[in-house]
């Protein structure tokens, strides 16, 4: 399975970013579909997560209410929809495939894509 992550970009705060997530290959309804993020100098941090067969949806706390992630299965795609942007969300967007479920191991990742948030 590959990943392809897109839609990052520079947005003010209060603004809006939609992430796409394509991925190729065979998708099992046993899996998940993870978003994380990487702000500098510190660590990976989950955001959103949806199971692929099930679409019962995940989110860290401070992305809830903000954030919607979703699937579309005809396009093998996973988005991100991110509202009411902080500063705080300034990150690297990654996502991955959990072979496990959505809080198993994330074996197939993408490629990143840059989020800034300005004040």
């Amino acid at each position: 399975v590959q990943l392809q992550a897109s839609g990052g970009g520079l947005v003010q705060a209060g603004g809006s970013l939609r992430l796409s997530c394509a991925a190729s290959g065979r998708m099992f309804s046993s899996w998940a579909v993870g978003w994380f993020r990487q702000a500098p100098g510190k660590e990976r941090e989950f955001v959103a997560a949806i199971r692929w067969g099930a679409e019962t949806t995940h989110y860290e706390d401070t992305v809830k209410g903000r954030f919607t992630i979703s699937r579309d299965s005809a396009k093998n795609t996973v988005y991100l929809q991110m509202n009411s942007l902080k500063p705080e969300d300034t990150a690297v967007y990654y996502c991955a495939v959990g072979v496990r479920g959505p809080f198993g191991e994330y074996r197939y990742w993408g490629q990143g894509t840059l989020v800034t948030v300005s004040s």
